[in-house]
């Protein structure tokens, strides 16, 4: 069976569409930093928690080489800095509860982390072009981005809850969308799908610095008290461990973002749900994400911008169409309007959504967005965003 690192590095050499602004299916190699604070007179037990962890990550697919180093102005100060061979190996386990095992060690020793993540684009040694530039797996071109940081939670909500938990996420005052002089929310836009909450953020600036904003502002503690009792996970927001283990397990990495086109007066936010077999989701997130690309290009296309987020096997598409959805081709809203992508799609679902994927290619694909769509609970601008 070809992975999905492998088949995404047999097409790194493919030309960058300017379309794509972010995405972990190029197969350049990915470079890991984590900025540490250690706690004051806990060194060694960092040092030992971090050696008994590279043991560990060692043996992970797609790890290569890992360094830790101690600032010679803080000895407080450390940074973690590791290699692999592609963003997608690396996502699949840091998003594992194998990797929330591993590092638990670090964390009571440590005052605060950030995690910041890079594909390698240039490095000493000549230039890197054509067939040296594939096999040395270097991003083929810079990307240009919006300057906009797309991020996603996810959680499932006890079943029978639904209705008051969408209540509860409605009914709240918006917190204040500047964080500070450089960092300010966009958006956010927040759905169900069943039992499971996905909330998507737009942030220009620092992402940990509004997520933090966020989480301090009262009327949005009130909000995560009041749903507390219904969720599956338990969680208690005054324990650090408690909150940080489930924020980590909650996280929705966004993988992929096309825009076709920047703006549209009646563009129309929707996400689609897109539940994948078991350890499978990379896949289906790398299939919808070619179709996007391809799409951007298509002038049939509606949607105008789209997002694909993932974890395990949980994959989000957020797209903004042009025009209402009803009036749409459900075909090309799911992104998938070749049948041999139909075919694929249904080896990649869960065995309930891929026998109506089967039910659907011969006949309407309406019921299979219908099955797709979630539920819109709020969708909140900043209002010069």
């Amino acid at each position: 069976m070809t992975t999905t690192s492998e088949r995404v590095a047999g097409s790194r050499a493919r030309q960058a569409s300017h379309h794509v602004s972010q995405s972990v299916f190029d197969g350049s190699r990915l470079r890991v930093v984590l900025l540490v604070d250690v706690h004051d007179g806990a060194q060694q037990e960092f040092l030992e928690a971090y050696e008994q962890l590279c043991n560990q990550v060692a043996s992970v697919p797609g790890h290569v080489s890992d360094q830790l180093c101690q600032s010679i102005e803080n000895p407080s100060q450390w940074l973690i800095t590791s290699e692999w061979e592609s963003a997608p190996p690396f996502l699949a386990w840091v998003n594992s509860e194998e990797h929330v095992r591993m590092v638990q060690p670090l964390h009571s020793c440590v005052r605060d982390t950030r995690s910041l993540r890079f594909h390698v684009v240039r490095e000493t040694g000549g230039p890197a072009t054509g067939t040296d530039q594939a096999e040395r797996r270097l991003q083929a071109a810079p990307r240009i981005g919006d300057g906009v940081i797309r991020h996603a939670l996810t959680f499932t909500v006890k079943p029978g809850s639904e209705e008051i938990v969408a209540k509860i996420l409605a009914d709240y005052a918006s917190p204040d969308p500047r964080v500070d002089d450089t960092t300010r929310l966009c958006r956010t836009s927040l759905f169900m799908h069943g039992n499971r909450v996905v909330r998507a953020v737009e942030v220009r600036g620092d992402l940990l610095a509004a997520l933090r904003h966020v989480a301090r502002q009262p009327e949005v503690r009130a909000v995560e008290e009041a749903i507390n009792p219904h969720l599956e996970q338990d969680r208690d927001l005054n324990d650090p461990e408690s909150a940080r283990v489930f924020f980590t397990r909650a996280a929705l990495p966004a993988v992929h973002h096309v825009t076709a086109e920047r703006q549209h007066p009646q563009a129309e936010r929707h996400a689609l749900y897109y539940p994948a077999r078991p350890e499978r989701g990379m896949e289906l997130a790398e299939l919808l994400a070619r179709q996007d690309e391809a799409a951007a290009d298509d002038p049939r296309s509606p949607v105008l911008r789209s997002t694909i987020f993932q974890r395990d096997d949980v994959v989000v598409r957020l797209i903004d169409v042009r025009g209402q959805l009803e009036a749409a081709d459900p075909v090309l809203i799911l992104g998938l309007p070749e049948p041999g992508q139909v075919a694929e799609l249904t080896t990649l679902l869960d065995d309930a959504a891929s026998t109506d994927a089967s039910a659907s290619r011969d006949g309407s694909f309406t019921r299979l967005l219908e099955l797709a769509r979630m539920d819109l609970v709020t969708d909140r601008r900043a209002p010069d965003a």
